[in-house]
């Protein structure tokens, strides 16, 4: 297997840091194979990326048939403590606030940077997802719904096409802005704390008929990000007539990643949700019937 980090060029002269999980090509198998991808943003509220929400969630869809790639995008707060690496942490701490739209751009040029080394990782260019949890969810929604928007891309020499997504998976996402906001995310992404600020994020506005067909799943009990997000999204996609797959599970708090004991926070057995296991399966089924 290819497992490697690679350095993403971004705006700013940012190099992002992304890892690379891409199974070895095989002449017993396929010597062609070229194979679905999924490019993961992580959660963390756009304070931090949580690692929870990276590797383990790589090697999950790596065994679904999926070349997987994890991009570690700038975030609001500087804290190392918090980063992925302390090699990351050089980067990010000479910007005091890494707000909208520096993690939109990071994101977006990681799909540009998989869709450009195809051939190299025998991927198919057109078949990327962009794969999202909580806040990590408003940053892959974002990108799908702002790629046609040149002016955001061509500070880094990217157009629309090569940021497009082809596919969205979005794991209990922060969606709105208003009263169902996770305010925290939206606090981190502005800048700022004023609540009046944070429409102008709100990523219902950003749905259209250029969305990718999407996956979405959340659970009825979330206290942090209201289920509405995911609700209301899904509502949103289908008038804008969006193939659309939704998935809400009755239990289970917030940050379930693979809810297993692979990805249970500190050994948190309300981590470990039998019925919540599903939805890689699903959205794998939903991303190889595209």
């Amino acid at each position: 297997m290819w497992g490697e980090r690679v350095w993403v060029p971004s705006s700013g002269g940012a190099q992002i840091p992304m890892d690379v999980y891409v199974p070895r090509v095989s002449r017993e198998i396929d010597p062609q194979v070229c194979r679905p991808a999924i490019v993961v943003c992580p959660g963390g509220g756009y304070e931090f990326c949580s690692e929870r929400e990276g590797e383990p969630i790589a090697l999950r869809f790596l065994a679904e048939g999926f070349n997987v790639f994890v991009v570690w995008y700038r975030v609001g707060k500087t804290d190392a403590d918090k980063l992925r690496t302390h090699e990351a942490a050089a980067w990010y701490g000479k910007a005091k606030e890494n707000t909208f739209p520096l993690p939109q751009q990071d994101a977006a040029a990681a799909v540009a940077y998989v869709r450009a080394h195809a051939r190299q990782w025998h991927t198919d260019p057109d078949r990327i997802a962009l794969m999202g949890f909580s806040a990590g969810g408003h940053l892959a929604a974002s990108v799908c719904g702002l790629w046609p928007r040149a002016e955001l891309w061509a500070a880094m020499g990217l157009t629309p096409e090569d940021v497009r997504p082809n596919a969205a998976v979005l794991c209990y996402p922060v969606i709105c802005a208003d009263g169902d906001a996770h305010r925290g995310s939206f606090v981190h992404l502005s800048g700022v704390a004023d609540e009046a600020a944070h429409a102008a994020y709100d990523a219902l506005q950003w749905v259209g008929p250029h969305f990718p067909p999407a996956f979405l799943w959340h659970t009825f009990t979330d206290e942090s990000v209201p289920v509405r997000n995911s609700l209301r999204m899904a509502t949103a996609l289908a008038d804008a007539g969006v193939l659309t797959e939704l998935h809400i599970f009755p239990q289970g708090p917030h940050g379930l990643s693979l809810a297993n004991e692979m990805t249970a926070a500190a050994g948190n057995a309300a981590h470990c949700v039998p019925a919540c296991a599903q939805w890689p399966a699903m959205a794998a089924r939903f991303l190889k019937s595209l």
